[in-house]
C-alpha cells in the first residue's frame, strides 16, 4: 500500500499532472490533486501525493522537501490524518405551512 505525502507552498498555476509529473521523477505516483477553492475554483497552493511505496514516500521526501518548483519552496512531508470535523449544520428541511 502507499504513503500519502502532503505537499505545501505549490505555485498557483501548478496542474494535477505537473504535480503528478514532479514526483514521478522519484518513483511511482499513485495518485496527485491539488486542492481547490470551492467557491473561487482557483488552486490553494497546496496538495497531497501518493506513493506507491513507502520507499519512494521516503525518496521524495529526501529529494524534494526545501526544493523550489515554478518559483516556490515546496513542503513536502508525510500527510496526517484529516482531522474529524464539526457539524455545521446545513439541512433543516423547509419548515413548509402547516396544512390542517
Amino acid at each position: 500500500m502507499g504513503k500519502k505525502l502532503y505537499v505545501g507552498g505549490i505555485s498557483y498555476s501548478t496542474t494535477d499532472d505537473g504535480l503528478h509529473a514532479l514526483f514521478s521523477s522519484v518513483g511511482t505516483v499513485e495518485s496527485a490533486k491539488i486542492v481547490m477553492d470551492r467557491d473561487t475554483g482557483r488552486s490553494k497552493g497546496f496538495g497531497f501525493v501518493e506513493m506507491a511505496t513507502e520507499a519512494e514516500a521516503n525518496a521524495a521526501i529526501q529529494k524534494l522537501n526545501g526544493s523550489e518548483a515554478d518559483g516556490r519552496r515546496l513542503t513536502v512531508n508525510e500527510a496526517r490524518p484529516q482531522a474529524p470535523r464539526d457539524n455545521r449544520g446545513g439541512g433543516g428541511g423547509g419548515g413548509g405551512r402547516n396544512r390542517w
